[in-house]
């Protein structure tokens, strides 16, 4: 995968979580010695580093496309760097059925590296006459 921008134009990034596994809020289910035991996971915040010296947060924002997302960032110079984000997760639990219990504990666990190519640009004026 990986994208394009500008030197000095905001890139905005938006999180997003691999298909096989849980998301904040997606609940699994699991049998413990014959009880419902539900489990969900809980996004406290998340660390954006852009692979050139330059992060976000700590934030509670997971991000957004153009133009509505929050987390943005004008790299400054030209290259080719890997953007990650850590997320600190905490949890809830359920026994059958009864109310959400918060997990006091958290962990902060570090999503894969995706590639970006920073590039400049040239503006030219051309006489068309």
């Amino acid at each position: 995968m990986g994208g394009r921008t500008l030197v000095t134009l905001p890139t905005y990034v938006q999180i997003a979580w691999d298909p096989a596994g849980f998301e904040p809020g997606e609940i699994s289910t699991v049998d413990l010695l014959g009880h419902a035991v539900r489990i969900r996971p809980v996004g406290q915040s998340y660390l954006y580093d852009f692979g050139d010296g330059g992060a976000v947060g700590p934030t509670s924002s997971t991000g957004g496309p153009y133009p509505s997302g929050d987390v943005t960032y004008p790299y400054p110079k030209a290259g080719r760097f890997a953007i990650n984000v850590t997320a600190t997760y905490s949890g809830e639990y359920s026994v059958d059925g009864g109310a959400w219990i918060p997990i006091a504990d958290t962990v902060q666990i570090p999503g894969p590296e995706e590639p970006i190519d920073v590039r400049t640009s040239r503006n030219e004026l051309i006489d068309q006459g």
